[in-house]
């Protein structure tokens, strides 16, 4: 369901009542926010409808409300006409859309007119809006059709991932058939233009999906896929310089393998399909199982009959049979598995109290047992929240010692240099040794999943631990091939990839346990979006100067290593920011605006995210610099109401950013043309925006202190007003309402969003 109209109680009474996308489910939030102005626009008319004075100012100005309605419809239908000629099997239902979207847009110009009234003035004001009901009716077919449309073209884009998952598909059956390797270069191309093609789509659906844990789910799938795309080629070559290695073929079949389980996840998420089985769906949580639990415990407050004991003991010992994962785990400390079983014990006792009251109050309902009963409630949340919270130390302490201890990647490197030196024996025991490493990062990932907070995260866990349990042993055959041809430079190549790999994982890993915490700690929550790209028909005569380039699979994996320090960079800074009790202050938005941005661009070296190019990247950089100047001038007059040491000390911390900021300028304006020196602009793009963000996390706390210093004073500092220039405002007014702002209620995002459809952009 689209959302839910706002903009006055009448309004929101009447389209309330609108089932105006009955039947259809929106599953992406383009669509939805393609919706929202269409709904406020037609709410702004049905609340000026209901009031009965109005001037001659404000008819005109809903006259031309209404036809900038009428008019932006019917370029919409234009466009979605255009679509249904291309794509038969939706052509009937688009086309009876359409219709309706377009009868019901002109209904709107009609009912909105005013020129006919040319009358006394009480003739007009009581003649243009005496047919209510045929508004209401108007606006309801409107937003069913437009709704209709939307949901139809999504359909579209759907049906190109699926197109373009075949493509894949078949040209890896002939990747994986062929004998030599001038066959094998020309399929690869071939290949990897359908990859760079399918990672467009699908990065852009995750992007726009709503549901978090679908969109967990693709980040995963997808990430498999970029990094299993090189290991294809250098398995693939391996296997045709040595045809007859065992080694060497099972390590290219099971990344065929992946890849096509990563294809299949990635079609069941689009076309929403359930997995084969509830066995393949992982088991609960411990962290989903208590809260579910304690809903369960304080819902017997309001509804103390609804409930058998048999349930809540049930829930309880599902949650302690989780925890033997801990207590049965030979990396847990002795003094973690002691208190988690007291915990369990004490869990067990608390729920039997629970249950004993709660049935004494079914037969002897007076104010003591009641009074028992609320104690008994709390005592057993408090236990469960002390169980999960000693979980979750003992999830993050062990995490934290082995990354570190496996970090410096040592038997990675001691068996390169075995299978260089042709030494089978010290291969092999390196291989135990890689093995072992590969269990214990496992069980880590089993131990965070139960601790992780929230949904999108146990996903994360999942895929790291299907990571671990899948490029240990390829890394093992890897490595065995090499040892048994240890001249061969494909083999050696194949062996760094796949302990790229592992030492990608292995980072990427860092960052979950960094994420989990923050869940914990109750520091995470949603992004600001800052809209700094590129709109369509802006800015475009600056972009055409260069030419956008892809980076190749290696340059993208040399610079997504930057992209994990700048990923804990803006980590860092959204913790300060968000501790801060005035969230609209303006240094405050200055600032989340910066670590938003950083954050694109960290998503950029994963292939992810808004920013799809190289242009895209240096754009971004220019903006982030830009932001950096205006927040050093924000921060030089706020310093100017300082007292003369806060002052100093603040402009010490102040005076990098500017120079730091000037110089990211320029490296972003520069012009370069060419593969190499493209690819030296972004690493020095990254580079310099880790600078400043580095900068930034010095200045920030300093102005916090200050602010709060002076605030405890009661010194009023002022704060740059800017901001509230750039809000748009919640509701409408009557006054505000004319032709020269019409379009800013978003009555062109209809056509707007239809034209930047990824199936119209491929045309």
């Amino acid at each position: 369901m689209a959302s839910s109209p706002s903009g006055g109680s009448n309004g929101g009474t009447v389209f309330g009542s609108l089932d105006y996308s009955a039947g259809l489910e929106i599953k992406t939030r383009s669509v939805e926010q393609t919706l929202v102005p269409l709904v406020s626009q037609i709410t702004t008319l049905i609340n000026h409808k209901d009031k009965p004075k109005r001037s001659e100012k404000t008819l005109r100005a809903i006259q031309r409300v209404g036809q900038a309605v009428n008019q932006a419809v019917g370029r919409f239908v234009t466009v979605g006409e255009a679509i249904s000629k291309e794509n038969e099997e939706l052509k009937e239902e688009m086309n009876i859309a359409c219709n309706e979207a377009k009868r019901a847009g002109e209904n709107i110009a009609v009912l909105t007119d005013v020129s006919t009234f040319d009358q006394p003035e009480s003739d007009g004001r009581s003649g243009v809006f005496a047919d209510k009901t045929g508004m209401i009716k108007a606006a309801r077919l409107l937003l069913s059709s437009v709704t209709k449309v939307l949901v139809l073209a999504d359909r579209i884009v759907v049906k190109q991932i699926i197109t373009s998952r075949n493509k894949v598909l078949a040209t890896m059956e002939q990747l994986e058939k062929v004998s030599s390797f001038q066959e094998f270069v020309q399929i690869f191309s071939q290949f990897g233009n359908e990859m760079v093609e399918f990672a467009h789509l699908t990065g852009d659906r995750q992007n726009d999906l709503k549901d978090e844990k679908k969109k967990a789910r693709m980040a995963a799938a997808r990430a498999v896929l970029e990094k299993c795309t090189m290991m294809l080629l250098t398995a693939s070559k391996t296997c045709l310089r040595h045809p007859d290695c065992e080694s060497a073929r099972i390590n290219k079949e099971g990344v065929f393998h992946r890849m096509r389980l990563a294809l299949e996840q990635v079609i069941e998420i689009v076309t929403d399909a359930r997995p084969n089985g509830e066995g393949d769906m992982p088991p609960i949580s411990i962290y989903s199982g208590i809260r579910e639990l304690k809903c369960k415990i304080e819902s017997l407050r309001e509804n103390r009959y609804g409930l058998c004991k048999e349930t809540l003991s049930a829930m309880l010992e599902l949650i302690l049979e989780h925890t033997e994962d801990f207590t049965d785990s030979a990396y847990t400390s002795h003094e973690h598995r002691e208190r988690i079983l007291e915990l369990s014990s004490q869990a067990r006792l608390e729920l039997e109290s629970l249950i004993s009251v709660w049935m004494q109050l079914q037969s002897f309902n007076n104010k003591e047992i009641a009074e028992d009963m609320e104690l008994a409630i709390i005592r057993n949340c408090q236990c469960l929240n002390e169980l999960r919270r000693e979980l979750h130390i003992a999830a993050m302490t062990l995490s934290a010692d082995l990354l570190k201890l496996h970090a410096d990647c040592v038997t990675l490197k001691t068996l390169k240099i075995a299978g260089a030196d042709g030494n089978l024996e010290a291969v092999a025991e390196l291989t135990c040794r890689l093995s072992e490493q590969k269990e214990q990062l496992v069980e880590i990932c089993r131990l965070l999943r139960h601790v992780s907070g929230t949904e999108p995260l146990e996903i994360t866990c999942i895929h790291a631990q299907d990571t671990f349990q899948v490029i240990g042993p390829q890394i093992i055959s890897a490595a065995q091939t090499l040892a048994i041809h240890p001249s061969s430079k494909i083999a050696k190549e194949n062996l760094d990839v796949f302990c790229e790999a592992w030492e990608s994982q292995l980072n990427d890993m860092s960052i979950l346990i960094r994420e989990i915490g923050d869940v914990f700690e109750g520091r995470r929550g949603e992004k600001r979006t800052y809209l700094s790209l590129p709109r369509p028909g802006k800015h475009s005569v600056n972009l055409k100067t260069v030419k956008p380039v892809q980076l190749d699979s290696e340059e993208q994996a040399k610079v997504a290593k930057l992209g994990l320090e700048l990923r804990l960079l803006t980590s860092d800074a959204d913790s300060e920011t968000e501790k801060w009790e005035d969230q609209e202050n303006e240094i405050v938005r200055q600032g989340q605006s910066m670590s938003s941005m950083a954050y694109s661009m960290y998503l950029f070296t994963r292939g992810e995210g808004l920013l799809k190019t190289t242009q895209d990247l240096f754009h971004q950089a220019e903006i982030f610099a830009e932001e950096g100047l205006r927040l050093s001038s924000s921060l030089h007059i706020f310093s100017n109401q300082l007292e003369e040491e806060d002052k100093t000390i603040l402009l010490n911390e102040l005076e990098k950013l500017p120079a730091i900021c000037q110089q990211l300028l320029v490296t972003a304006k520069s012009l370069v043309q060419g593969k190499c020196p493209t690819f030296m602009k972004v690493d020095a793009s990254i580079q310099k925006t880790k600078v400043v963000m580095n900068v930034l996390l010095q200045i920030l706390p300093v102005y916090y202190k200050f602010m709060r210093k002076y605030k405890s004073g009661k010194v009023s500092l002022g704060s740059p007003p800017s901001w509230r220039d750039r809000r748009l405002p919640k509701g409408v007014s009557e006054d505000s309402i004319d032709g020269k702002n019409a379009n800013s209620f978003g009555v062109k995002s209809l056509e707007q969003h239809m034209a930047n459809m990824t199936f119209l952009e491929s045309k």
